[in-house]
């Protein structure tokens, strides 16, 4: 065939769309990770200046001061969001932010052991497990109670931890106990590492850092960044300030110079292309700083309020759609408070009604037992602000047709 218009080929686009699973006709119920967001015009507007676009690391601070300006204001917004001292100029995603901090937490304390909770998400324990291979460092799981946390009582039979590793809210969707958890840790001499899939729950939930985390680390996709298939992703990562030199990454700091301007630059840059390979904290390369462009503009687009009006409305619908399948006579098999997303058990066979559904462009949830065998018949459903009543309802009467 000859080749098309673009008329002919942005329709053939929206078909094999369709085929992914991506058609804006789809009603999606499924996160684990990957969330939804409606990311204002004003994120693709500035991000898209040439300005930003064509630089590339800003070396040569005397011509980069606008993309460093940028980036130090993003390293502002994620301290204040997670309630730490000092954040990093961002890391790849977030399952490679929590193995860098617990790398980082294996420096620090000159331990080789991690604890890392069974209900942090399947990717990211892969992940630091595969950096921890060849480097001799153990780690071992801690389980999860009825209600869905982690069970932390577990800590104390573990000799010569460096840190313990939580996801909050967690794999599931539920709210750990993080005052708990990083008390019982300060108790052990162990740091706390705090990882999160959905930094929009910080808008609402009280913080890491004031609940007396070490060093909190996640993905940052969900502000003003698209799902595109999976990548490229947003480590957010941040500590408190006596472990700053540890910190894998970067920071952009803002200095004055022999004339009293004040400027930004690139400092504490303790990677392998900078120092000694030795003495580096981490091998990243070219980080993740137009994602992070896009972080920023989102979050100071929304503003404090926005932010929690929006967390607010994400909450608000989740136990909505949570309230209604339970009138419908389905199990929710956990009770500990969640955030825009949760775990519904459904009758044994749902696997056709599963099908069915996607058939009908309904996208309804994750099935569970692909990442814990043990948990078959168990289905993880999120809902953003991108779901609408007249959806959820319609969910609802789907199932249980």
């Amino acid at each position: 065939p000859g080749p098309f218009t673009e008329w002919e080929l942005n329709g053939h686009m929206d078909l094999l769309a369709k085929k992914q699973g991506v058609s804006s006709g789809y009603r999606r119920f499924i996160g684990a990770g990957s969330y939804e967001h409606y990311i204002p015009a004003s994120v693709s507007t500035l991000l898209g200046r040439s300005e930003f676009v064509t630089p590339y690391t800003p070396y040569q601070p005397e011509i980069s001061q606008g993309t460093l300006q940028a980036i130090y204001e993003y390293q502002t917004l994620v301290a204040r969001l997670l309630g730490m001292e000092v954040a990093n100029a961002s890391l790849y995603d977030g399952a490679s932010a929590l193995a860098e901090a617990l790398l980082m937490a294996v420096r620090i304390t000159g331990k080789r052991k991690v604890a890392v909770s069974s209900a942090i998400h399947p990717h990211y324990r892969r992940v630091a497990e595969t950096y921890f291979r060849p480097s001799g460092i153990e780690v071992v799981t801690l389980p999860c109670l009825e209600n869905g946390r982690t069970d932390v009582a577990t800590i104390d039979q573990f000799q010569d931890l460096a840190a313990v590793a939580v996801q909050s809210p967690n794999f599931f969707g539920c709210i750990e106990d993080l005052k708990g958890i990083c008390e019982r840790c300060d108790s052990n001499d162990l740091l706390s590492v705090i990882s999160f899939t959905e930094p929009l729950a910080y808008g609402l939930l009280k913080n890491p850092g004031r609940q007396g985390a070490h060093i909190v680390c996640g993905e940052g996709r969900s502000f003003g960044l698209p799902l595109w298939f999976g990548g490229p992703g947003l480590g957010m990562f941040a500590c408190r300030t006596k472990y700053m030199r540890n910190m894998p990454g970067r920071l952009i700091g803002k200095a004055l110079d022999r004339e009293g301007k004040s400027g930004f630059v690139l400092t504490l840059a303790t990677r392998e292309q900078h120092i000694r390979r030795e003495k580096a904290t981490s091998n990243i390369c070219t980080n993740s700083s137009h994602c992070a462009l896009a972080a920023v503009i989102y979050m100071a687009t929304l503003g404090g309020t926005g932010m929690r009006e929006l967390a607010t409305l994400n909450r608000d619908k989740s136990e909505y759609l949570k309230k209604e399948l339970r009138k419908a006579g389905f199990r929710i098999p956990f009770d500990a408070p969640t955030f825009n997303e949760f775990v519904v058990e459904f009758p044994t066979g749902f696997e056709q009604t599963h099908k069915r559904l996607l058939d009908k462009g309904i996208v309804a949830g994750l099935p569970l037992a692909s990442f814990y065998p043990a948990m078959a018949g168990k289905y993880l459903l999120c809902v953003t602000e991108t779901v609408s009543r007249n959806d959820m309802d319609e969910l609802v009467r789907e199932i249980r047709s």
